[in-house]
């Protein structure tokens, strides 16, 4: 593993994924993340996740019953699937959004 990664992973204790979104900087690999989700923050020990833990992780069960996108800095949306994996190093990732299905489709 290069030096300088392992310098970054040893001195970024908790990684916040609005911050460095705003900063227009990419988010190093590190031990945790500080994710948004909604209007809930909440503290992950990977570097990615799917679609699926993300929901769960928000409360919003059963998972199948919701949409998930990523925003990004600068406004872009992008839909996550269930088993689509969000990677939390990726530049410019500033939170995740949740919207319930409507139940009269599919």
């Amino acid at each position: 593993m290069d030096n300088n990664l392992e310098q970054l992973i040893e001195t970024e204790e908790v990684v916040d994924l609005e911050e460095y979104a705003k900063a227009n900087r990419r988010p190093p690999r590190a031990r945790r993340y500080r994710i948004r989700i909604d209007k809930q923050h909440f503290v992950v020990e990977v570097p990615c996740m799917t679609g699926r833990e993300l929901l769960r992780l928000a409360g919003k069960n059963p998972p199948e019953q919701y949409r998930l996108y990523q925003k990004f800095s600068g406004g872009e949306r992008k839909s996550i699937g269930l088993d689509d994996k969000a990677d939390f190093t990726t530049p410019g990732v500033e939170r995740f959004m949740t919207l319930p299905l409507d139940q009269t489709e599919g």
